[in-house]
């Protein structure tokens, strides 16, 4: 089974006591967004896991752990998305400089093959105009080569959240679009990184091919042996992923990035680190697994004593800037 950590949410940044705590347990589960009482158990041990894939705007924490991460002996590589955006957009993201020091340091220790750079989403905004997207992604892409062999990047989609967050939005011309997209695929190629589209048009005419961010090629590379993997057709047209089983949350990362679809204003205050749902508890009417109705219900709730929900410092801080209240 191919994991992914997670498109829902940062796990990396927010929740990594808690996969850690996941990795020696062997397993996770995870509440299907479209049916909540619905659960399904995801195996996260060497036996039964192929690969895990990391989404992360900040792989801080990941790197500091990282020893511990590798030694559970599951095959893994990372997808770090790093922009040009400011507070504005992005208010909650660490200072951009030392993300850059964090995912060099971070490709020195897994190598260019298991780091991906994301800059993505791409939208036209006020102050970030095309030309400073070209300014940047030149800077990016120089500071990154050698550490990366790949950029994935797309344009910005319209979610309704992202029309709420940002009403004066619109968006990205085919004019726009393709002068990004040359000067981009020119930048790239200059400082050796492959340049691909997440689930956009045909850009092939600037040598830009589609992407396949949870990517049979890459994992059967890092795996060294081939793997059945079939594509992933719950995904949007275009995507070139193939299945995988998803171990994250909506409504639970506390970047707060206002364009970004999985993000909303109700932060889950139901997190405990010892318990094998990334948020929430289970109920008694819980549509369980069969390999798991003979767990008990109370200790999958956090066991006792755990009223406290158990975010570090680093969330608490998060929470108070998204909310406004002090917890």
């Amino acid at each position: 089974m191919i994991v992914s950590a997670s498109r829902r949410t940062d796990i990396p940044a927010f929740y990594l006591p808690w996969m850690l705590e996941r990795l020696r347990q062997g397993y996770a589960l995870a509440r299907n967004p479209h049916n909540p009482r619905q659960i399904r158990r995801i195996p996260l041990n060497r036996e039964e896991t192929d690969c895990i894939v990391f989404w992360t705007k900040d792989g801080s924490e990941l790197l500091r752990h990282l020893d511990e991460v590798e030694g559970f002996g599951i095959p893994f590589y990372v997808q770090w998305t790093l922009t040009s955006y400011g507070p504005d957009l992005e208010p909650n993201v660490p200072d951009k400089r030392v993300l850059a020091e964090n995912f060099r340091a971070l490709a020195r220790r897994i190598g260019p093959r298991r780091l991906v750079w994301r800059y993505d989403p791409v939208l036209i905004y006020g102050r970030y105009t095309d030309d400073r997207h070209i300014e940047a992604f030149d800077r990016l892409c120089r500071r990154f080569s050698g550490a990366t062999d790949t950029c994935i990047f797309s344009f910005v989609d319209l979610y309704a959240k992202t029309r709420r967050a940002l009403p004066a939005l619109h968006p990205v011309s085919p004019e726009e679009m393709d002068k990004l997209a040359a000067a981009f695929a020119r930048i790239a190629g200059e400082t050796g990184i492959a340049l691909h589209t997440c689930c956009e048009g045909d850009f092939h005419r600037f040598g830009i091919g589609p992407a396949a961010c949870i990517d049979r090629v890459r994992m059967e590379e890092i795996v060294g042996h081939p793997m059945k993997a079939l594509r992933d057709s719950g995904q949007r047209p275009g995507c070139g992923c193939v299945q995988s089983a998803d171990i994250g949350a909506y409504g639970t990362c506390f970047h707060g990035c206002a364009y970004c679809y999985a993000t909303g204003p109700a932060l889950s205050t139901e997190h405990r680190p010892d318990s094998p749902l990334l948020t929430g508890k289970l109920g008694p009417e819980e549509m369980l697994p069969p390999e798991c109705r003979q767990m008990s219900l109370f200790a999958q709730a956090g066991g006792a004593g755990t009223s406290d929900p158990g975010f570090s410092d680093k969330q608490k801080t998060h929470i108070r800037q998204n909310r406004g209240t002090d917890r």
